[in-house]
């Protein structure tokens, strides 16, 4: 197996691992998520990668959960991003789980489409990268998600929220694969 074909795998597994998670949310919650906003979205997001960066800081979680289970929202989050940008906000939840689950998987088969043109391209940088370089980048993507919405979209130059929300999946599915198993 090749360097690609290895990190294929690897992303493979860490999203099927975020997957399961967000199919035991939805039995739970249903697609509760398609009342969000985005820029309620976005800070569901924020929130989740600083607190990332605040236990790399500080090595201590008070709460009991660690880093990994952050990375993998992240994943979820961001596919939940897509899946608004696609349908827009909901004022009551509109889809059913097999609908959702189905947005998920084409999503995050974009997001694997992506991470293979590019990992190409940089020749399996990301491997060479720390876990806490992965969480800054996800935090400069969040920041230019609001300036974004703040500017309601209106950009001059800047790629949109949908390549922000798939390199916050990818460096996220990244951080999982440099942290190891479950």
């Amino acid at each position: 197996m090749d360097k690609f074909e290895l990190t294929n795998n690897e992303f493979e597994q860490a999203v099927a691992e975020c997957r399961a998670l967000f199919a035991k949310k939805l039995h739970d919650y249903r697609a509760s998520w398609r009342i969000l906003r985005p820029t309620a979205l976005t800070d569901q997001l924020f929130i989740k990668a600083k607190r990332i960066r605040s236990l790399e800081v500080k090595k201590v979680s008070r709460v009991g959960e660690g880093i990994r289970p952050e990375f993998i929202a992240l994943v979820n989050y961001g596919i939940v991003g897509l899946i608004q940008l696609e349908l827009g906000f909901a004022d009551t939840v509109d889809i059913s789980n097999d609908e959702a689950m189905a947005l998920y998987d084409k999503h995050a088969q974009e997001a694997l489409e992506l991470m293979k043109r590019k990992n190409h391209d940089y020749d399996e940088a990301w491997r060479s990268m720390r876990v806490s370089s992965y969480t800054d980048l996800i935090l400069t993507k969040i920041e230019r998600i609001k300036e974004i919405e703040d500017l309601s979209g209106e950009t001059l130059v800047s790629e949109g929220i949908d390549a922000n929300y798939m390199d916050i999946i990818n460096y996220a599915v990244f951080g999982l694969i440099k942290l190891g198993g479950k």
